[in-house]
């Protein structure tokens, strides 16, 4: 697997005091759903964090990188983007003007392993014209944009939703926006701390209200909990026994 960005020698030391920090909450409709929110959400970091540790993640070799992975992993898993960005990277085919310039066919049979690559190679291609057009192939200008206003242009690119969005602002551009996923959903849902009708803007809402609106705490936060998402709390069968955040589970459907 590819390295992560790198990240200051002393972002993991500062983890714990930013977690401690106190959070101005603003009102937020859907705060109700949570029961002492900030409490709880600060008690899963340091719970999982002491479990698991720095995950370093998300992996890449350069910012663009990270940004394709964050386009490929749409409903495949990480293993089959692995294999597109390899090829990819021996086709030379990893920086924003290359994308641009390839055959859509040629770039289609290139991801093929992530699955729903045609339209994986059409996201691609929209996203490089985007950043031609609008920042002149430049992701430092692009960057550079304030959060709000980056995230309405990235959700206007063809085949990029708010998660999408939201992974590359993090990851990529080290913006402070939360990512939320099926793994962050599920696990909430279990806990009675969430409900199914909640959409994504009021989940991602939830942690950002609640939360020191930190780049690095955002990252760790979300890594840990797909490592829990994935490894403990599953779709089907999920092994609550073994799983750090096993106290939180509901009285009466400890399992």
């Amino acid at each position: 697997m590819a390295s992560s960005i790198p990240l200051a020698n002393s972002a993991y030391e500062n983890l714990r005091e930013t977690i401690t920090a106190p959070v101005e909450r603003p009102e937020c409709a859907s705060a109700k759903h949570l029961r002492n929110e900030a409490t709880v959400l600060k008690d899963y970091f340091n719970i999982l964090f002491d479990a698991h540790g720095p995950q370093h993640w998300w992996p890449g070799r350069s910012r663009f990188e990270v940004i394709v992975g964050a386009i490929l992993t749409q409903n495949t898993s990480w293993a089959n983007v692995e294999s597109a960005i390899r090829k990819l990277r021996s086709a030379c085919l990893l920086t924003p003007r290359a994308i641009e310039d390839v055959p859509l066919a040629k770039l289609a049979r290139l991801v093929r392993s992530s699955g729903y690559f045609r339209q994986k190679a059409k996201k691609l291609k929209a996203f490089t014209h985007y950043l031609s057009s609008a920042h002149g192939g430049s992701l430092s200008r692009m960057f550079r944009t304030p959060t709000v206003v980056l995230r309405d242009q990235l959700l206007s690119i063809r085949g990029i939703g708010p998660e999408t969005a939201d992974c590359i602002l993090l990851y990529a551009g080290r913006h402070p926006v939360f990512v939320v996923d099926a793994y962050a959903r599920r696990i909430l849902e279990r806990h009675g701390l969430a409900t199914s009708k909640l959409s994504y803007e009021e989940l991602r809402a939830l942690f950002e209200a609640n939360l020191p609106h930190d780049t690095q705490l955002f990252n760790e936060f979300h890594a840990l909990i797909v490592h829990t998402g994935k490894h403990f709390c599953r779709k089907s069968k999920a092994l609550c026994e073994n799983c750090p955040l096993k106290s939180f589970l509901p009285a009466g459907e400890k399992q």
